[in-house]
């Protein structure tokens, strides 16, 4: 069984046409997205037309749900970013024609967690699946990871922070580096508990700016993906949109 789990994609359809690209040359049995189709990037209703065609199943993200209602906890540049979002999605919602194609019925319809045996799958973590963050810092507070860990039977797959690697219950913090010049790596994942972090399609963070994937192999290896793509593009949309910041655009060229 190989699946593919995307997440974080946050609006970028050039980055999101890359990896699923890439995915169709992997064979792999379904594919699955852990949230934030939204957010940040100046193609909403592209990805979420995409990911709503392309995914088995998909989880709700933060970006998501902020689309819905008011943003809570957001920075000033990502609150104007679900705004103007929200703004691309009532748009396309009204000029539509069939109800099956309506953006934000199919993002309230939306789970915030499902389960396949002991694999958890989830946005932000086993306690709050919507919207908590599980930096790799994290394993310097091991009560914090000790109760998340409680939650989960065996795996627990998840993205929000846009960092991906792997925690076990040590506490410890496996980062998923991919070097330069390769475009994967392979981790066997522990015998024990693992929560594993899929990283971000539209937005990296962890200074390498190519987008970010995992097919997971028999729930007992996971393989991170580097996929480049013409961020060029995606950042000149951005630079021509007045309410999207231009640091958005400028993040993606260094993956911060």
């Amino acid at each position: 069984m190989k699946i593919a789990l995307i997440s974080d994609i946050h609006g970028n359809l050039e980055a999101l046409t890359a990896v699923l690209q890439d995915i169709e040359k992997q064979s792999v049995d379904a594919l699955y997205c852990l949230g934030d189709i939204v957010g940040y990037g100046p193609n909403p209703c592209e990805c979420l037309s995409t990911v709503r065609e392309r995914c088995e199943k998909i989880i709700l993200g933060n970006h998501d749900q902020a689309a819905l209602f008011d943003p809570d906890g957001f920075n000033v540049g990502a609150e104007r970013a679900i705004r103007w979002t929200r703004d691309q999605l009532e748009s396309h919602d009204q000029r539509v024609r069939r109800s099956e194609d309506n953006l934000f019925d199919f993002l309230g319809e939306l789970p915030r967690s499902f389960k396949e045996g002991e694999m958890l799958f989830v946005h932000g973590s086993a306690r709050r699946p919507l919207d908590e963050y599980v930096f790799p810092e994290d394993v310097y507070n091991p009560l914090k990871l000790k109760h998340i860990f409680e939650l989960v039977s065996r795996l627990c797959f998840q993205g929000h922070t846009h960092i991906p690697g792997v925690f076990t219950i040590a506490p410890e913090f496996v980062a998923a580096a991919v070097g330069p010049g390769t475009t994967e790596v392979r981790m066997v994942l522990p015998a024990t508990k693992a929560m594993i972090n899929v990283g971000s399609v539209g937005q990296p963070r962890d200074n390498d700016p190519r987008s970010c994937y995992v097919i997971v192999e028999d729930f007992e290896t996971v393989r991170y993906r580097r996929i480049q793509y013409d961020m060029k593009v995606t950042c000149d949309k951005i630079y021509n949109i007045p309410e999207l910041d231009n640091f958005l655009g400028d993040r993606l060229l260094v993956g911060r």
